[in-house]
């Protein structure tokens, strides 16, 4: 009998090990170095678009059109609320574009999510959030400047 429960507890034991391992707040090390981070088409990193940034320069090019529409001047408040609306268009555009960039990077096993990073570098950027199995981490930097995941909350 207690043979049997010797080879029972050993048996379970062994099957016990052999699931895959959870994710854990840990840190995972993505490479050794930032080099190469967020430069992809200088977009400010992760492929996405400052809109804050476009949304100012697409004001003061409509702002400073030549010519502008006959009668109206720029004193006129249909040229201010011209601008604002053809503009806030394209911030709107610019965000919509930018979330589902950010929804892309929903990874289900922490082995792909750091080799889909170190592929694609260039268009993650430093602070970016990677949901992993529903967990979040965050790309961040060691204190010896290795490229890391992180879990956002400890």
């Amino acid at each position: 009998m207690k043979w049997l429960v010797l080879m029972t507890v050993t048996v379970l034991a062994s099957v016990g090990c052999a699931h895959e391992q959870q994710i854990g707040p840990r840190v995972h090390v993505i490479s050794e170095t930032a080099d190469g981070i967020g430069t992809s088409l200088g977009t400010g990193g992760a492929g996405l678009r400052n809109c804050d940034e476009e949304h100012i320069e697409c004001f003061d090019e409509c702002w400073n059109t030549k010519p502008l529409p006959w009668p109206y001047t720029r004193r006129d408040g249909w040229f201010h609320q011209y601008c604002t609306r053809e503009c806030r268009k394209r911030y709107m555009e610019c965000e919509q574009e930018n979330e589902k960039k950010a929804r892309d990077l929903k990874f289900s096993r922490i082995n792909e999510a750091i080799e889909w990073i170190r592929n694609h570098k260039a268009e993650v950027a430093l602070g970016m959030v990677v949901i992993i199995a529903g967990t979040a981490f965050i790309i961040t930097t060691g204190g010896t400047g290795a490229l890391i995941l992180a879990p956002l909350a400890l």
